[in-house]
Formats: C-alpha cells, sequence, structure tokens
C-alpha cells in the first residue's frame, strides 16, 4: 500500500513555521546601523537583539517541544504563535533598546515553537519515505531562509527603515498565526498524550536511549555546520579573497540558493525509489569532496576564481542531508517527537553556534581556515553516516518478533499512524 503524502496546504504551512525563526534573525541585518543610531547604541548594543533571539529560539525549542507531547501539538503552536506577533509589535515600537532585547528574546523563544512543533507533527503522519520527502521540503524552504532574508532585507530597509523590517517579520508572524489556525489539525489525539504521558527527565532518557536517533542527527548537525561556516565566511571569501563586487557577491548567494532549493526538489523526488540513507551517504560523499577540493585549492593558491565551484557543490548538497537525515532521527522517537525534535534543534543550533566564529581565525585574506573548517565538518559527518548501526534491541522485543510472522506494514514506505 502506497503511503499518503502530507497535504501540500499542511506543507506549506510547516514550511513558513520552519522558515519563520531564520528571517526573523536576517531579515532585519542591514538596518543594524540604523537601529543602533535611533536608539543611540554601538554595535555590541545592536548586536544584543541578534543574540537575545538566538538564545530565545534555542532555550524554546526544549520548552515547546516537551509541552506539544504533554498537551498536544495545536495549543502549544498557536499559542506560540500568537506570543510571536505580540513580541513583533513589541519590537517594531520599542522605545529603547532595553525593551527590544526583551522582546526579542520572548519573540525568539515563541518563534521556536513553529520550528520545533512542525517537526514533530511530520513525525505524526508520516514516516519511512514519505517523511523523507516532506522534512527534506520543508528543510529546505528553512535552509534558504537564511541565504535569501538578508538580501531582501537590503532592498527594503531604504524606504522602510529597520523598524520596516520588523513590522514585516511581525506580518510574517500573523501570516504563521493565521495559517496555523486554519490548516493544521491536531495530530498527537488525546489517547496519545496520555499512553506518552511522562516527565521532562523521562521524556529526555527515552530520546537519549532510542535506536538510531542520533547518528542521523549528528549528520545533520554536522551538515548544518559545514553551511554556518559558509554563511558566517562567505562575505570576506567572496569580495575579500575572490575580488567579487557587492552585486557579484549576492549573486554568487543567490546562485548557491538555487543550487539548494533544485537539490532539494530532486532529493525529494529520488527518495520515492531510492532509500533515504543511500542518499544521505551519496550526498556526504560528495559534500566531503567539494570541501577537500576547497581546502586544496586553498592551500596551493589556486586561481581564486575557482573557489565558487567547489563552494557551490558543498552548500547545493545540503539539500540531500538535512530532511532525509531528519526523518530518519524523528522515526525513532514517534512517541515523544517533541523532545526528539527540541534536541534535535537545539544540538543544530548549537553546533551551528560552535563553529561559526571559527571561520574568522585566519583572517580577512584567507580561505584556508573557513575550508578546514568546512571539511572538517563534512568529514565528521562523512563518517557517520557511513557507520553501521548495530542491532541493540531489547531481548524481550526480540523474543516477541520471533513468535509472529513478519508483518509488511513494518516496512520503511509504510507510514501513516491510524486515526
Amino acid at each position: 500500500m502506497s503511503t499518503p503524502a502530507v497535504r501540500r496546504p499542511v506543507l506549506l504551512v510547516l514550511a513558513s513555521l520552519a522558515a519563520v525563526a531564520p528571517v526573523s534573525t536576517d531579515l532585519y541585518l542591514p538596518g543594524f546601523p540604523e537601529l543602533g543610531a535611533e536608539l543611540g547604541v554601538g554595535a555590541s548594543g545592536v548586536q544584543l537583539t541578534l543574540t537575545a533571539f538566538l538564545v530565545g529560539l534555542a532555550v524554546g525549542q526544549l520548552v515547546m517541544g516537551p509541552l506539544s507531547d504533554r498537551y498536544g501539538r495545536r495549543r502549544p503552536l498557536v499559542a506560540s504563535a500568537a506570543v510571536c506577533v505580540a513580541a513583533g509589535v513589541v519590537c517594531a515600537l520599542a522605545p529603547h533598546l532595553g525593551v527590544l532585547v526583551v522582546a526579542r528574546l520572548v519573540q525568539g523563544v515563541a518563534g521556536a515553537g513553529g520550528m520545533v512543533i512542525g517537526r514533530a507533527v511530520l513525525s505524526d503522519l508520516v514516516t519511512g519515505r514519505a517523511a523523507a520527502r516532506a522534512f527534506t521540503l520543508m528543510l529546505t524552504v528553512g535552509g534558504i531562509a537564511p541565504v535569501l532574508a538578508p538580501v531582501v532585507g537590503g532592498l527594503l530597509v531604504g524606504s522602510i527603515g529597520w523598524r520596516g523590517l520588523l513590522w514585516v517579520v511581525a506580518g510574517l508572524c500573523a501570516a504563521m498565526l493565521v495559517g496555523v489556525v486554519v490548516v493544521l489539525p491536531e495530530t498527537r489525539p488525546p489517547e496519545a498524550r496520555a499512553a506518552g504521558a511522562t516527565s521532562y527527565a523521562g521524556a529526555l532518557r527515552a530520546v537519549a536511549r532510542a535506536r538510531g536517533y542520533w547518528p542521523p542527527v549528528a549528520v545533520l548537525a554536522l551538515s548544518f555546520a559545514m553551511m554556518m561556516a559558509y554563511i558566517s565566511a562567505s562575505p570576506f571569501v567572496y569580495q575579500e579573497v575572490v575580488g567579487l563586487s557587492t552585486v557579484g557577491y549576492g549573486l554568487a548567494f543567490g546562485v548557491n540558493a538555487v543550487g539548494l532549493i533544485a537539490a532539494g526538489w530532486v532529493s525529494s523526488r529520488l527518495v520515492e525509489r531510492v532509500e533515504p540513507q543511500r542518499l544521505v551517504r551519496a550526498c556526504m560523499s560528495v559534500q566531503l569532496g567539494a570541501t577537500l577540493t576547497f581546502v586544496a585549492l586553498a592551500l596551493t593558491g589556486a586561481p581564486t576564481w575557482l573557489l565558487p565551484v567547489p563552494i557551490f557543490v558543498a552548500v547545493t548538497t545540503n539539500g540531500g542531508v538535512m530532511g532525509n537525515s531528519a526523518a530518519a532521527a524523528m522515526s525513532t522517537v514517534r512517541e515523544v517527537a517533541g523532545m526528539g525534535s527540541a534536541l534535535l534543534g537545539c544540538s543544530q543550533f548549537a553546533l551551528g553556534a560552535l563553529v561559526s566564529p571559527l571561520v574568522g581565525l585566519g583572517g580577512e585574506e584567507s580561505a584556508v581556515v573557513p575550508a578546514v573548517v568546512m571539511a572538517t565538518a563534512s568529514g565528521a559527518g562523512w563518517l557517520v553516516s557511513r557507520a553501521r548501526p548495530r542491532d541493540r534491541r531489547p531481548r524481550r522485543a526480540a523474543g516477541a518478533a520471533a513468535t509472529r510472522s513478519p508483518d509488511p506494514s513494518h516496512d520503511a514506505g509504510a507510514s501513516v499512524r491510524p486515526r
């Protein structure tokens, strides 16, 4: 029996949930100088508004995910979206830095709800190949949002200013709220909440002990770290090393974004015929080869116009890695999908935040350090993706399996929990 796919309106809303947080982070970046001038603060004060949002984003995932296991997906999601809108309005009207920082912190916590609960909703609806396809499409949107948001912000800031950009963010949060209310159903029924009711520590232990959860989480986090290293280093690699103009840098960024979108689309089609884990391994192999080529070109002093080629290939492969890895991880923790999604997101952003400052250690006139950081993350992800999982089934589960005939519905492609 074929696996029903997630309905397009539901997938569109879930993709918007994945994109709202990174858009909220990056859209107003071009307005930083104007923000600092109007509020009378320096660069460090302006940066604090971004730091507060990122802290809220990390903490919020660890809070909102487990709450959705206990109280259902819809109520926490609607509440978080509503708070996100309210905080967005306060941000746009903030009279001074203190109010803006607190509002951004609250907005980060609330915005995290959309990201973490959105992944849990997908895990409730589908597993196997259908989940791999849905996660790939959803995370492709989330992956290109931080790439395109600064470009859009740069186009708008001259006409609407930094407050206008924050009003745009509030408007996107409002659209997210409407989409959640109108489109998304409750995907965790009361009986599932009762059956899975457990303490925070109990849910944490359940995820920690889940067979097969951590390897795909590690692959996803390391691949995302490679992407964050690229994003952090790209301004000086493209402009200071390669010698592109501001316009050329924007075009190169856009080309890489198109490659990422195309790879995600291709992966969502291939997964119907190719095992998702094989796709991940193939993409990680290509990614590692591309980043090692980047290192070789940077070390040997090759013509700098060659550097964007391996960068493009490395970024593009993420389209086939992140969605498939997320689906594989979430399929192992469906009973505590909120906690599983929370730890996945926290691991992803924590590692991304860790590697981002490293790319600047070599100065602004060399691509060697960014290349090494990208290759290190890719190499570690490649090793994890190639590792063969050991069969560690509990004895009673193995014994029970021996007493009943195989059920073809357990195949990776069969996957919708009955409603």
